[in-house]
């Protein structure tokens, strides 16, 4: 999986969101200023190239289509980071987050019970 720049990370956000959509549709999801139609045309042409995006012609125009879930890239983008800043550990990385005043207490309690509870299933 290539990696994604900020825009496109963006733009695949909104693509997440709509599901099959065009390049009108996904320049709606930005706040002003939004950027130029052009501009968010080069970004989806892009995600095809990177193989994120299916484009499929329609008449004159095209319809994109996620190739990977939003799930997917989450799990490449975590692990990618517990492996590039954290030694590969994930508890190296919980403990960053508590040393930094990042996650509670409270929070720690919940993530605890949804291993427990996985773990029971």
């Amino acid at each position: 999986m290539e990696k994604l720049t900020q825009q496109e990370e963006e733009t695949m956000l909104y693509v997440w969101k709509l599901g099959s959509c065009f390049v009108k549709d996904i320049l709606e999801q930005y706040e002003d200023p939004k950027p130029p139609y052009t501009t968010l045309a080069s970004i989806v042409k892009n995600l095809v190239h990177k193989h994120y995006l299916k484009a499929r012609k329609l008449g004159n125009t095209y319809e994109y289509t996620p190739l990977i879930a939003q799930t997917d890239y989450k799990n490449y983008f975590i692990n990618g980071v517990v492996q590039n800043y954290f030694e590969n550990s994930y508890k190296e990385m919980v403990s960053f987050f508590a040393d930094e005043q990042k996650i509670s207490t409270d929070e720690l309690k919940e993530i605890i019970a949804l291993i427990e509870k996985q773990k029971k299933n």
